[in-house]
């Protein structure tokens, strides 16, 4: 039987795999457009639009992924009838995603006992390529690392060519990050937040427990049949209650979230689908929950219903991002909820986010990512 394999230590990708793939996509095409034996030929373009960005010579191909859930931009949403039978993994898949998730995570544990204060953002970018590759087999990321400390944290998707991960790491701060290996075209999407010198500040670890907190809870209801809409307000429900009890926000939580306070330290969605394509299809296809309009939920990169079989990931964050605090403290609807004289101590603090790769079972989630969680793990680990 033809294999995908890169050596033996790695998991062997049966060529059947991709097969049925394509299969799954013609039988869904028959299916919605009655083709028969008689029917005409059919030919599949690739289609979309080629936007050069100037900053490199090589031709990405186009995905047609849809509204970006950070900007809010739409990049020409396509859809075609065969798109559904992306979004439920068979049991083939989920083996291949379940590797590529261990490996993705034991790079990251690579890159947390080698950080020392004082190495540039990009090595800890050229650690995890470094044993994704040598020990798993793993050419490939899924996109490009995101290596923030400090204040660099707290931009969403640093990494890209104006800021390549080139910042020296202080004594102290802060990390993120955002690193999946991609193995036989299947990707992981994992991110690890930590001190540079394995050490929790009280401050930090008011920060990280919250976010860990507002994972947890997620992790804990998530099902088939539960809005995942739901689950996004229940992080950040959680999340600002957190905050508030480390006294950075007063107020009732829930006049919180109606009046959009979520939004100003989580400016992004929940999480997303997972799969051939690190943001995969099908968050918003005909028959689905619209987007909402509503700040807060209206990054979202899917309101569907969750079904036994998808895969997602869960990544709660919070930021202290300037230009949002400012505005936060300009609007007297949340103005009032802000502890100023607290929350001025994280001007420069960055962010935190936890990110796990999880697949959704009728009964709960399993999740894929195998790396240290707790204040006290991390600072086990990173104590070896």
């Amino acid at each position: 039987m033809a294999v995908f394999q890169m050596g033996s230590h790695t998991h062997a990708i049966s060529m059947t795999l991709y097969r049925d793939n394509r299969m799954k996509v013609v039988n869904e095409l028959q299916r919605a457009h009655n083709f028969g034996v008689d029917s005409k030929p059919v030919i599949l373009l690739q289609g979309g639009d080629n936007i050069s960005h100037y900053d490199t010579d090589v031709d990405y191909v186009f995905r047609q992924s849809g509204p970006n859930s950070d900007s809010g931009s739409v990049a020409k949403p396509a859809y075609f009838k065969g798109i559904e039978s992306r979004v439920i993994k068979s049991p083939a898949e989920i083996e291949v995603l379940r590797y590529v998730a261990r490996v993705s995570s034991d790079a990251h544990k690579a890159v947390m006992k080698a950080m020392k204060p004082g190495m540039h953002e990009y090595q800890a970018e050229a650690e995890f390529l470094r044993h994704s590759y040598a020990v798993g087999g793993c050419r490939h990321v899924s996109y490009t690392c995101i290596c923030g400390a400090g204040t660099n944290s707290a931009i969403l998707h640093y990494g890209h060519a104006g800021s390549p991960n080139d910042c020296a790491i202080q004594d102290g701060a802060m990390c993120l990050f955002d690193m999946g290996a991609n193995y036989g075209g299947y990707a992981a999407d994992i991110t690890c937040s930590f001190p540079a010198n394995g050490k929790f500040t009280a401050d930090q670890r008011l920060v990280y427990n919250a976010v860990l907190a507002a994972r947890d809870a997620v992790c804990g209801a998530a099902r088939e049949g539960v809005s995942w809409v739901d689950m996004h307000l229940l992080a950040n429900r959680v999340m600002l209650e957190e905050m508030r009890k480390g006294q950075l926000l007063q107020g009732d939580v829930d006049e919180m979230m109606e009046a959009g306070l979520n939004a100003i330290f989580q400016p992004h969605g929940l999480g997303h689908f997972l799969g051939l394509d690190v943001h995969d299809v099908g968050g918003y296809l005909p028959g689905c929950p619209e987007r909402s309009s509503k700040a807060g939920v209206n990054r979202l990169r899917t309101a569907r219903t969750l079904k036994a079989g998808m895969y997602l990931t869960i990544e709660p964050g919070c930021y202290f991002i300037e230009p949002l605090l400012n505005k936060a403290y300009g609007d007297p609807s949340l103005s009032k909820f802000l502890v100023k004289e607290n929350l001025d101590r994280f001007r420069n603090f960055g962010g935190v986010r936890i990110e796990d790769d999880v697949l959704i079972t009728e009964t709960g989630i399993e999740n894929f990512t195998l790396v240290p969680r707790t204040v006290d793990e991390i600072e086990a680990w990173m104590a070896k």
